[in-house]
């Protein structure tokens, strides 16, 4: 499994679309771990793009702050789940809550 981050200085960025780069975590499913982890820089912004971008690169979740309406479609789409409402934490703390089953999501903070 593969998990997408959007990260800004090493943390969630609060807004999906608004992030300099992404963190993507491979996932040894069978030991719930994290295998290996990279920072990849987002292509330049354009509505739409993110998530097919994302989807090519193999990612199957992405746990994010806010996400658009739009985006959030074409995740959909794509069959790619998403982790909405996230709060702002490093890379490896989202995802070993995630696997761990206690990472607490609240409101998805984007209104477009």
């Amino acid at each position: 499994m593969k998990i997408a981050i959007p990260t800004t200085n090493g943390a969630l960025c609060a807004h999906f679309g608004h992030s300099s780069e992404f963190t993507l975590v491979d996932v040894d499913e069978n030991r719930e771990t994290i295998a290996q982890t990279e920072t990849v820089q987002a292509p330049e912004h354009e509505p739409g793009l993110l998530p097919r971008w994302l989807k090519e690169n193999g990612v199957d979740l992405v746990i994010a702050g806010g996400m658009g309406r739009r985006a959030q479609s074409i995740f959909a789409e794509h069959g790619v789940q998403l982790l909405v409402g996230a709060p702002v934490a490093s890379p490896a703390e989202l995802v070993n809550s995630y696997l761990k089953g206690s990472l607490q999501t609240g409101e998805n903070l984007c209104d477009h």
